[in-house]
């Protein structure tokens, strides 16, 4: 009897962890914030998916930067994270810059014409054929390229091609030179390979040495703590500076743009000295959800992905061996199931609370299945909200952007075309 009550009580025991290992109801209703925008998009006559950003966050966002930058630094707009001409002019207004930073030759083409004030740097060394693809299609608007572009350098041949470019055009054209200050995603990683690039652009007709870009982002994702990394970063940054400066003498532009920093690290340097005098950053005004990190606890997120239920049912129904019925006895946020209108995008679902994806059904850009318990109360025809994991690609897939304020949808902004006319 003690044996067999033994082995009673550790079946027990192990039922009784196995409870405990369920999962517990994750699934709520939409919160107050998202009924009212429910119920404008409802009123907007919206019944696909849609990108939506919150202008009052927007704004508080742009404010928060501000905050932090003060007068130390001049902002850098990184616009692949806000890829549209007029979200770029809501955030040149409010955060009071025209410094741009661009990416892609076919945006770089609509800055030019639309927001012929700015001041452009670009973010990547682009190929030389994009280059010579800019200036095919620009039709001198009142955009001076030749005083208000800046292309980006990282070797010696890349300055051969771009001095060999501007020859053949007759183009004068600014260069910055991008540096590698420990992220090793390449830029020139040597003094040696510094002058040497100087030197190309120096012996150029057209080409004028504009200032450096040195990119940081990897400081808050490694091991071991931002500070060590960061003071890294900076002692090679200086080093570039101080070699360039050694090298160039007068010929050292007196308006010279020293670039640092991104969303993830541009509050790092709220005090000290250091050796740039631009900080650029994009993403953080909009906040998608890569960029949940200590260091932007105190931005919000702005921006979020809104698509209709087309289908619902209870359970989980697999075709083939159907695993579902297992998955909603075992798990209550498997207990009810919707389709969405389309999915798959790089999201996650955040309203109502406790929606997931099904890894066995798996994934559509179609109709995306979603489970939950029955606490999320969804219906056909209601809307599910996702927070995009990025902005720079997400926000391209939905058309024009539908702005939410003071409870409606107020406007529309189209986005930025991928591709060239």
């Amino acid at each position: 009897m003690k044996r067999r009550s033994f082995v009673l009580g550790g079946l027990a025991g192990a039922a009784g962890a196995g409870l405990l290992l369920r999962p517990s109801d994750r699934g709520a209703p939409h919160t107050d914030y998202f009924r009212g925008l429910s119920t404008a998009l409802d009123h907007a006559g919206l019944a696909a998916p849609r990108l939506v950003i919150d202008r009052k966050l927007l704004h508080d966002n742009v404010a928060t930067l501000k905050r932090h930058i003060g007068n130390r630094f001049h902002y850098r707009i990184v616009a692949k994270s806000l890829p549209s001409i007029e979200l770029l002019e809501e955030v040149i207004q409010s955060a009071d810059s025209n410094r741009l930073m661009l990416f892609h030759q076919p945006f770089l083409n609509r800055v030019a014409e639309r927001l012929p004030q700015a001041d452009v740097l670009l973010g990547k060394p682009l190929p030389v054929a994009a280059a010579a693809r800019f200036y095919a299609e620009y039709r001198g608007e009142s955009f001076n390229a030749s005083r208000q572009l800046r292309w980006l350098l990282d070797s010696p041949a890349r300055a051969t091609q771009y001095a060999d470019l501007a020859d053949t055009l007759g183009e004068d054209m600014l260069v910055c030179l991008e540096l590698d200050v420990g992220l090793h995603r390449g830029g020139v990683q040597s003094n040696e390979e510094l002058e040497t690039t100087l030197a190309i652009i120096q012996a150029s007709r057209h080409l004028k040495f504009a200032g450096l870009m040195g990119y940081e982002p990897h400081i808050v994702k490694v091991p071991g703590g931002p500070e060590r990394y960061k003071q890294a970063a900076m002692d090679a940054y200086r080093g570039y500076v101080a070699s360039a400066k050694g090298y160039l003498g007068s010929d050292w532009p007196q308006d010279v743009v020293l670039n640092c920093g991104g969303s993830p690290t541009y509050q790092l340097y709220d005090e000290g000295d250091y050796p740039f005098n631009e900080l650029a950053a994009g993403s953080c005004l909009v906040k998608p959800g890569d960029f949940d990190l200590p260091s932007l606890a105190d931005h919000q997120p702005a921006s979020y992905i809104a698509t209709p239920v087309i289908k619902t049912s209870d359970g989980v129904k697999i075709p083939g061996i159907d695993l579902g019925q297992l998955q909603s006895l075992w798990d209550v946020n498997r207990r009810r199931t919707v389709f969405t209108y389309g999915g798959f995008w790089k999201a996650l679902p955040v309203s109502p609370q406790g929606l997931s994806t099904n890894t066995i059904y798996g994934r559509s850009t179609n109709q995306e299945m979603l489970n939950g318990s029955a606490a999320t109360d969804l219906a056909v025809d209601d809307w599910v909200f996702l927070r995009p994991d990025q902005s720079e690609f997400v926000f391209l897939q939905f058309g024009d952007i539908a702005v939410l304020e003071q409870g409606r949808i107020s406007e529309y902004w189209p986005v930025l075309g991928q591709h060239s006319a």
